[in-house]
């Protein structure tokens, strides 16, 4: 086990992890996804799945497209108390997200699932 394996199997909640990918963003491309992969592993609340997210969609959302849908699916599944869900819909898909709810709805089922969630009594 390397030092960066060693260090990722002490987190136990997605910070060491969270620390690990924003510290490392420029120097290592493995560290993204092994950062991610840690991340859904041991984030119990979506908390750094979603921070994460918004991170790597702030850097360069079309480079880390894949990586961000990971993290938004495991936000998805781990945020059961809506505590992160909300800030994800204007992070990543605009302050405008309101006016565009139909296109988005159709274009991205990771929207569609947070949009849902987070306004359950929409006609989605």
């Amino acid at each position: 086990m390397n030092s960066t394996e060693k260090l990722l199997a002490s987190d136990v909640d997605g910070m060491v992890s969270y620390d690990y990918l924003v510290n490392n963003i420029d120097t290592n491309s493995v560290a993204v996804g092994l950062a991610v992969e840690n991340i859904g592993r041991v984030d119990q609340t979506g908390q750094f799945a979603a921070s994460a997210a918004r991170f790597l969609h702030a850097i360069d959302p079309v480079h880390f497209e894949e990586e961000i849908d990971t993290l938004l699916k495991i936000a998805i599944d781990k945020d059961r108390e809506k505590a992160y869900l909300p800030s994800l819909l204007s992070c990543i898909w605009g302050e405008d997200y309101l006016s565009r709810v139909d296109e988005l709805r159709e274009a991205d089922d990771n929207f569609r699932r947070i949009y849902k969630r987070v306004h359950p009594s929409s006609s989605i």
